[in-house]
């Protein structure tokens, strides 16, 4: 096997609002759609959202039907400046995402800024400090 990562799925009982929140909200161009299933426009590695129910039967595995707990990953959206970071913040809050925390400067570095998605996956954008 490669050790590389060539797809990031978001699996999920809540499509339509997820669909809407990272189409409309975050800007991501959908190139394919099928059913409960939808990829994304991406450079390098691809981004699709599909439903539990897809899943379950694609695998004919239970684990799908199982209630999620707590938050299931992290996306994190690099930018090229603090001021980028944010106004690229202030409009996806404006658009609809939760924020979760204001865009500051990080100890280890960075200014970053955390949303989360309809399913209350929290997602971060960022920049590396100035000198």
């Amino acid at each position: 096997m490669q050790s590389k990562i060539d797809m990031i799925g978001i699996i999920t009982n809540n499509f339509e609002e997820m669909l809407g929140f990272y189409r409309d909200t975050l800007g991501f161009k959908v190139i394919l759609q099928m059913d409960e299933y939808v990829e994304f426009e991406n450079t390098g590695t691809r981004f699709a959202i599909s439903t539990n129910s897809i899943m379950s039967q694609v695998t004919n595995h239970h684990t799908y039907k199982e209630k999620k707990k707590g938050q299931t990953l992290e996306l994190a959206f690099r930018e090229n400046s603090s001021a980028e970071v944010d106004k690229s913040f202030a409009e996806i809050i404006e658009k609809g995402a939760v924020s979760i925390k204001e865009p500051a400067d990080m100890p280890w570095g960075q200014r970053a800024g955390f949303f989360a998605d309809p399913d209350g996956n929290i997602h971060e954008i960022f920049a590396d400090l100035e000198n």
